[in-house]
């Protein structure tokens, strides 16, 4: 009998607990269209409960895009305004939109393009050497010269012909097969860095470590065939074939004597 009636005591006391939270629910409810309607009535914005508020402002939404009309009345609407931006309220040349071709006479055409190396602990007379050898040749053979040569700096200046070759290339426009090391030269750097040279017999020197940097000139050249060609062509112009007349050309193979 106890146990039956602790039981009813516990459903009465759940049902009422249930009845006054129903109204308070509902009383609730009341004074939030209360204020929905006072803001209605004084046209103020509806109230939003706050998992109502965070449900609209961080809950993911598909972004509409715009059209092209849309865009375009908005930009002359802002433009009506003076509103415009910096760089869209600059004037635009013909033919230059995206999407259309550049004339040719638009784009500045290089003939050459200079690189250098930077400065290193080298002398440069050292340094001449690697420029001299590299000079007038075309950019492919001198990057491979530098790639086998037992120098300590021709690591360094491989990788220098390189980066130039591509710069050349892809920045300026320039014929990849036809590039040539024009010009190369050498200069002292800015800071000869000098100490004290300690001698014998309370002497002492000056010793100084020298700064040097390697500059190339890259230039659209003759290719090797080419050089090729043009050096057989001259070889075969002086080639003349023994006539009956006497000619005003060069002797072939002439001798110091006569040759019978």
């Amino acid at each position: 009998m106890q146990c039956v009636g602790a039981s009813l005591r516990a459903a009465s006391r759940a049902a009422s607990t249930a009845r006054a939270h129903n109204v308070a629910s509902s009383s609730r409810v009341f004074q939030v269209q209360a204020i929905q309607r006072r803001n209605v009535s004084l046209r103020l914005p509806n109230f939003k409960g706050p998992v109502q508020w965070l449900q609209e402002t961080l809950s993911p939404n598909v972004r509409q895009k715009n059209t092209e009309e849309e865009i375009e009345a908005a930009r002359r609407q802002a433009a009506e305004k003076g509103q415009l931006g910096v760089f869209e309220s600059m004037p635009t040349v013909e033919g230059e939109e995206e999407g259309e071709a550049v004339p040719a006479w638009k784009k500045k055409t290089y003939t050459e393009h200079k690189y250098s190396t930077a400065n290193f602990k080298m002398s440069h007379r050292k340094l001449n050497m690697l420029g001299r050898q590299i000079a007038g040749k075309p950019i492919d053979h001198a990057i491979l010269q530098m790639q086998f040569s037992e120098k300590r700096a021709s690591k360094r200046i491989k990788s220098m012909l390189v980066i130039a070759k591509s710069h050349a290339v892809k920045l300026k426009n320039l014929n990849e097969g036809r590039l040539v090391v024009a010009e190369s030269w050498v200069t002292k750097g800015p800071n000869q860095i000098k100490r004290y040279d300690m001698k014998g017999r309370g002497r002492a020197g000056i010793k100084t470590h020298p700064h040097s940097r390697l500059h190339v000139l890259l230039k659209e050249g003759k290719t090797r065939a080419e050089l090729r060609a043009e050096d057989r062509e001259r070889k075969l112009s002086k080639i003349v074939s023994a006539g009956y007349v006497r000619e005003d050309i060069p002797i072939r193979n002439p001798g110091a004597t006569w040759a019978w």
